[in-house]
């Protein structure tokens, strides 16, 4: 069963979401909380910047206002988290480095990272809605990662599993039963291939997997070539509250976590998504 979550604050939208999220997942399973802040000192303070003669004093003055800023958005997400969170308590982790050195090692101390799929992270900002710290915690993390939408996150809802027999999909397919995250949502396990039997044989492999871990688990055997559409309509048809998948480099469901399947999976999923490398 899950023990620590780590979640990533800010003021974005979809870091809101992580934020509740998580709240509701340790309320739920017991498991400690930890909230962190990056604020980003080498970003904001660059000593390899170059400096003109005589801006020395311009520098100092716009990188303590920068930190003046930082510092004050980071007390104040630690402030809206613990209005959010009332009598559960937390840990906060006030994280100094740039984001995804900061987050990869923090992340080794806990079962779980958890973050907005908006999130700006400090200096950061998004590209075109997706927190560009997410691919170094998916290629480089120690950990799974739950990257969650804007929006408040369903209450109700099964769980969707996409999986195609690859390294990374048995990992993410255990650390998910292991984590107990299923908690008695009706799971299915979408497996998608050119041939009908080959898709069948695989959607039952991981269905049984489950099965052995007390999951109720329904095979899904989906005929095609475009997985990422089959994931996206299946989830909306569920609704799904979760959708878990490993994160694929090659072929097959394998080209999700590659290029713009990718981002398209990750800004257009209607629900959180649980991914492990």
């Amino acid at each position: 069963m899950i023990r620590s979550i780590l979640v990533a604050l800010d003021d974005t939208p979809g870091a809101v979401a992580a934020r509740d999220h998580s709240i509701a997942l340790a309320r739920r399973t017991g498991a400690a909380l930890a909230a962190a802040t990056v604020l980003d000192w080498p970003h904001a303070m660059d000593a390899h910047e170059a400096v003109p003669p005589g801006g020395g004093a311009f520098k100092e003055r716009r990188d303590a206002a920068r930190a003046r800023r930082l510092e004050e958005e980071a007390e104040a997400a630690f402030a809206a988290c613990a209005a959010a969170a009332g009598d559960l308590g937390f840990e906060r982790l006030r994280l100094t480095e740039a984001p995804e050195p900061a987050l990869l090692a923090a992340g080794a101390a806990h079962d779980l990272v958890v973050i907005g799929r908006d999130s700006t992270l400090g200096l950061e900002e998004t590209e075109h809605g997706l927190a560009p710290v997410i691919e170094a915690l998916l290629h480089d993390g120690a950990r799974p990662l739950l990257v969650v939408p804007p929006g408040a996150p369903p209450a109700e809802g099964g769980v969707l599993v996409g999986y195609d027999g690859s390294i990374p999909a048995m990992r993410a397919l255990q650390l998910f039963a292991l984590l107990g995250l299923a908690e008695g949502s009706p799971t299915k396990v979408l497996s998608l291939d050119e041939d009908a039997a080959a898709a069948a044989r695989l959607a039952g492999e991981g269905a049984a997997f489950l099965r052995r871990h007390g999951i109720a688990a329904e095979a899904l055997p989906v005929t095609g070539t475009h997985p990422v559409d089959a994931l996206l309509t299946e989830a909306a048809a569920m609704p799904a509250r979760l959708l878990v998948m490993g994160a694929y480099e090659h072929s097959g469901l394998r080209t999700l976590f590659t290029g713009s399947a990718t981002q398209k999976l990750l800004r257009a999923a209607p629900c959180a998504v649980f991914v492990a490398h």
